[in-house]
């Protein structure tokens, strides 16, 4: 690549290769404060930044916790954050060998002219952050766009895909510039009563648009990481998916689109419930051999038990950290294609499932 060095190559391949280690994922821990206020209110906690702090130690301070998280997505506040006892947010991780990345977008706004499509911001000013970032510890980066199928409507629409892919690339230059490995998120939204084989269409129409965006943008491909959905049905279809169908359209759409070079596919969970992320991403696992590791960057499908057993109180850290330990061991397993269910109990059967979902 023209705009790095080879030192600067071979960090960002290094760090990508490490984040998609076999029988490893991502703990997505990068929801806002207005969103973990959602998630405190659930549970009775006032949205404190001393509770935050709190709930975040917990997580990175889980035993063990880094044999099966390679890397956690951090907001801006964790990533400069301490805890009680003095201990930086990014030294808990790297303690554990756990690689602190950063959430970059500001969210999401309509794109004028379309009906209620959305456009992600945060490209201004981006590289002068991402530097800053980097100082602090970070080491990969997220940028989330979010894409609605509606057959009726046309969605989404050719400006939206653009919209989206070119921003993506935009902010995945950047971010390589600037030393972090960026994570590629075009995630089509579950919302809708469309069938599977219509998201697979799409997902596969946006994944192809997305790379070529990349392309043209000159990012160095084994520096990246993918972020894409599962290819369900709509949230309001008719009939549930069976594992086997989630696992064979979304191969097919990957092998269809995504480069070889490509570093990994972290998929998101898309309000599945934790149990049914697990049984998803296995039969994902077991539709034969691909290029790339296929695993996971899950926030609520690993963390709503663990919210649940914690409560805010301190006595029950210990039960909340078992509860993530639960789930991180059973995506792990199921990275590996070797999952069999029944981990964590009728809890994580319960949806998480939330129209629009922003964070």
């Amino acid at each position: 690549m023209v705009f790095l060095t080879e030192e600067q190559a071979k960090e960002l391949f290094e760090t990508a290769t490490k984040l998609a280690s076999p029988g490893k994922g991502l703990l997505a821990a990068d929801e806002s404060t207005g969103t973990i206020k959602k998630r405190f209110d659930s549970i009775g906690v006032e949205n404190s930044e001393k509770n935050r702090s709190n709930y975040r130690s917990l997580l990175f301070t889980a035993p063990n916790l880094g044999n099966y998280i390679s890397g956690a997505i951090l907001y801006e506040e964790t990533l400069y954050q301490k805890n009680e006892e003095g201990k930086s947010m990014v030294s808990l991780l790297n303690e554990q060998g756990i690689i602190p990345g950063i959430k970059v977008d500001k969210g999401l706004v309509n794109i004028p002219g379309t009906d209620e499509e959305k456009a992600t911001e945060g490209l201004d000013g981006l590289g002068k952050r991402c530097a800053e970032y980097y100082k602090a510890g970070a080491r990969f980066a997220k940028w989330r766009a979010a894409l609605s199928i509606d057959p009726q409507k046309g969605k989404p629409s050719s400006t939206a895909i653009k919209n989206a892919t070119d921003n993506l690339a935009q902010y995945a230059l950047i971010c390589q510039a600037n030393g972090l490995v960026p994570i590629v998120e075009p995630e089509i939204l579950a919302d809708g009563s469309h069938s599977i084989e219509i998201c697979a269409q799409i997902t596969e129409k946006v994944l192809v648009a997305q790379y070529k965006a990349l392309h043209d943008y000159n990012v160095f491909l084994p520096g990246t990481l993918l972020k894409p959905n599962m290819v369900t049905s709509g949230s309001d279809a008719p009939k549930k998916d069976i594992p086997e169908a989630v696992g064979y359209y979304t191969n097919q759409a990957l092998r269809n689109s995504v480069p070889p070079s490509v570093s990994g596919i972290m998929f998101l969970s898309g309000g599945q419930s934790e149990e049914e992320s697990s049984i998803n991403l296995n039969a994902i696992n077991n539709i034969g051999v691909n290029p790339w590791p296929l695993t996971f960057s899950f926030g609520r499908a690993l963390q709503a038990s663990c919210l649940k057993a914690w409560v805010g109180k301190s006595e029950n850290v210990f039960k909340a950290q078992e509860a993530l330990l639960t789930r991180a061991k059973a995506n792990s397993q199921a990275q590996l294609g070797k999952y069999e269910g029944g981990s964590g109990g009728t809890m994580s059967s319960t949806s998480l499932f939330e129209k629009k979902y922003v964070y």
